[in-house]
């Protein structure tokens, strides 16, 4: 795959993300998609919805076994909220990588 070190693989996400937040309306890109899916990483959440020109990201956040919660919050910086749910564990590095792959981020070494 790519031979980013993880602080390069985290940059590089943070990258896609301020990219993708100002360009969130190209049709093809599908960064809504990736925006819910680190949304979903971090919080393990289910129906993770985000409405752009309010600011508001709608969740279901587990609770218990097989039990979820639903929960609304305001990003006052929808930007800085994603780039802050970016882990260093090993499961989040491949679900990153496999991301910047996604999108043909490719390491220039």
């Amino acid at each position: 795959m790519n031979n980013f070190t993880t602080p390069e693989l985290i940059d590089e996400v943070k990258n896609l993300i301020s990219y993708s937040i100002s360009n969130k309306n190209l049709e093809s890109s599908n960064f809504q998609l990736m925006h819910r899916a680190i949304v979903k990483k971090y919080f393990e959440a289910k129906n993770v919805q985000i409405n752009y020109d309010e600011q508001t990201i709608e969740l279901q956040l587990p609770v218990g076994h097989k039990k979820y919660t639903n929960i609304t919050f305001e990003c006052m910086d929808l930007e800085r909220f994603l780039q802050s749910c970016l882990k260093k564990d090993e499961k989040s590095i491949f679900f990153y990588e496999t991301i910047l792959s996604h999108y043909n981020i490719t390491s220039a070494a």
